[in-house]
């Protein structure tokens, strides 16, 4: 919610939410719902707010879970045809969800359909967060590097209580949340280097960053079908380079041999 303010602020065409919760009072120690909306929807809810923000942005919602297999198929058609321009791919998917299962639901649809995407968390004692951009077979994908908790086997259930907003201080979120619509529009616009891995730690103001290669042994087969697609692509490309030259940089073109 945090996020698509930002967005709808900086002017983004559309934006496709994704919520089946409601609003709460617990939910109120967090950024942009307000105690006037408890009871209502998190996509309705946002989508009035966004649209009295910025009424030129267009919302499109859809109120289910998506980790359901009745509602994965239309999850997978939005992403593939949600674009401004009827038919087209969405150009990034922004993960902003708080349990491992919709994290590898996301996983498995943006692998899937080639999907670039951002995922982002913050941790359980909510001090500090991440956030990890994923091209499935050029980076690594969720399901390439787990989180310790899952990589443990801890059911990370067992962690929530019934409630209680967990990982909620708005600080830690706003950081977070500034993180991944700066990467967001770094990708979108074509400016800066968009990072791969980039944490935060507010404890000591720690901002650790690094690449996630893909692992060719991951769990999802889709992501290592990608990871086989892209070594493809790369030895086309360097089987063509051999058979051309760079002319002049005034004239900045390529030519056959």
């Amino acid at each position: 919610s945090v996020t698509a303010e930002m967005l709808t602020r900086c002017g983004i065409g559309k934006l496709v939410l994704f919520d089946y919760d409601s609003v709460e009072l617990a939910n109120m120690n967090r950024l942009f719902f307000t105690p006037q909306q408890a009871g209502q929807s998190k996509v309705d809810a946002a989508r009035a707010t966004l649209s009295s923000i910025n009424p030129d942005v267009e919302v499109e919602t859809h109120n289910y879970n998506i980790t359901s297999t009745v509602h994965f198929s239309h999850f997978l058609s939005r992403i593939r045809e949600g674009h401004l321009e009827p038919g087209r791919a969405v150009d990034l998917l922004l993960c902003c969800v708080d349990n491992y299962e919709a994290r590898m639901a996301v996983n498995q649809a943006c692998c899937e359909l080639t999907q670039p995407w951002i995922e982002s968390g913050v941790s359980e004692d909510a001090v500090s967060g991440h956030i990890q951009f994923v091209h499935p077979g050029r980076t690594a994908c969720f399901a390439c590097a787990p989180p310790l908790v899952v990589a443990s086997g801890i059911d990370e259930r067992t962690l929530k209580r019934e409630g209680v907003c967990a990982a909620s201080l708005p600080t830690t979120m706003g950081v977070v949340a500034g993180l991944l619509v700066q990467n967001a529009l770094k990708y979108l616009l074509g400016f800066g280097q968009v990072s791969g891995f980039l944490g935060y730690s507010s404890l000591k103001d720690y901002f650790p960053s690094m690449e996630l290669k893909p692992n060719p042994s991951c769990t999802n087969q889709q992501c290592r079908q990608r990871q086989v697609e892209h070594q493809v692509r790369a030895w086309l490309c360097l089987a063509v380079l051999p058979s051309l030259v760079f002319l002049p940089a005034c004239r900045r073109t390529w030519r056959p041999i």
